[in-house]
């Protein structure tokens, strides 16, 4: 057990709710240090319905902070995906602060300092020396650029979900991979290496899974992919799509033309996404997210779409360190 655990001070809880997990962070109000972590599902405030929210954030919570020591916890940070800061009526933040607070009582929490956060300012307070002013692009699941003054987002370019836009995000990568498996089972589009990798992550019947790259298929082998495929991508959630986005950078990574034009074609939307927002030269820009970690595929195509703005690209690993720092100024009352 850690040694923390055994000391008498105050205690913090940061958050990171996102598309795909919801992950708490308990650490030491002091330097922050970690003491504890918990993962549970989704925590979009606008996608996941309001009790099943507070099912995920008290369940990360819960393995996050040791029940014996709840009473000392001082703050709590929460950034989440598809909470806006203001104004204070916006549905995702009313949502999102409703679940926490149901979660944190249920959980014996009682601290009254507890404020929720969009995930791209939980993300832009994880950027070395905890900057204030400045940039921040969260390409995940989704894709939302930002402006952020006095640590409070005052304008945003993209993040408007899945059906309206996003372009760039997981999500787009992922329908992009199955529309350009459907266009090369029926003719209209290139062979790719994404027609097979597509079939065998939807669960199609390796009899209908398409032959080798390059090789002819049969009349009645097109029909079967598609009909196995269509059910299988109309049977899930529309948001699962970004779980195909993984084979899309493998795809690249082994020089198949189609995989590679998507992911340009997303690193060009998402850098104007951030162009939208007009940057100015020297300016910093925190990027977070899977898509663009230091290891992600669209960290250096980004990189290069956005050089003629001369901006200083930071990669956040995501939004847990942030939502600690946030709220280790809650618990200072700053």
């Amino acid at each position: 057990m850690n040694s923390d655990l055994n000391q008498d001070s105050a205690w913090v809880v940061g958050i990171d709710a996102g598309g795909t997990r919801t992950r708490a962070v308990l650490a030491d109000a002091r330097d922050g240090r970690n003491i504890g972590e918990g993962v549970a599902g989704p925590g979009n405030a606008l996608t996941v319905p309001g009790p099943e929210l507070a099912d995920h954030l008290a369940e990360a919570v819960a393995s996050a902070v040791p029940e014996a020591g709840r009473e000392r916890v001082a703050a709590v940070a929460g950034g989440f995906a598809g909470a806006a800061r203001a104004p204070e009526e916006e549905p995702g933040r009313v949502r999102a602060r409703a679940a926490l607070s149901t979660a944190l009582t249920r959980l014996g929490i009682g601290t009254q300092a507890v404020e929720v956060y969009s995930d791209i300012e939980a993300a832009f307070a994880g950027a070395p020396g905890q900057p204030a002013d400045g940039l921040a692009l969260v390409a995940g699941t989704g894709a939302v650029a930002a402006r952020i003054e006095g640590r409070a987002l005052v304008a945003t370019s993209g993040g408007d979900g899945w059906l309206l836009g996003d372009d760039g995000g997981g999500f787009w990568i992922g329908r992009e991979a199955a529309r350009a498996a459907l266009r090369a089972a029926d003719g209209r589009g290139e062979p790719t290496a994404l027609t097979a990798a597509v079939g065998r992550a939807l669960g199609i019947p390796a009899s209908a899974v398409p032959p080798a790259e390059g090789v002819l298929w049969r009349p009645e082998s097109r029909a079967a992919y598609r009909a196995c495929l269509l059910p299988a991508v109309m049977d899930r959630p529309p948001v699962r799509l970004a779980d195909l986005a993984p084979l899309v950078a493998r795809a690249a990574a082994e020089k198949d033309a189609v995989a590679v034009t998507i992911l340009r074609e997303a690193a060009a939307h998402l850098a104007a996404t951030v162009a939208a927002l007009g940057p100015r030269p020297g300016e910093s820009l925190a990027v977070t997210g899977g898509l663009v970690a230091p290891d992600g595929p669209l960290l250096a195509p980004l990189t290069e779409g956005l050089s003629h703005l001369d901006l200083m690209i930071t990669p956040v690993t995501d939004g847990r360190t942030g939502a600690v720092a946030l709220a280790r100024l809650l618990a200072t009352g700053r």
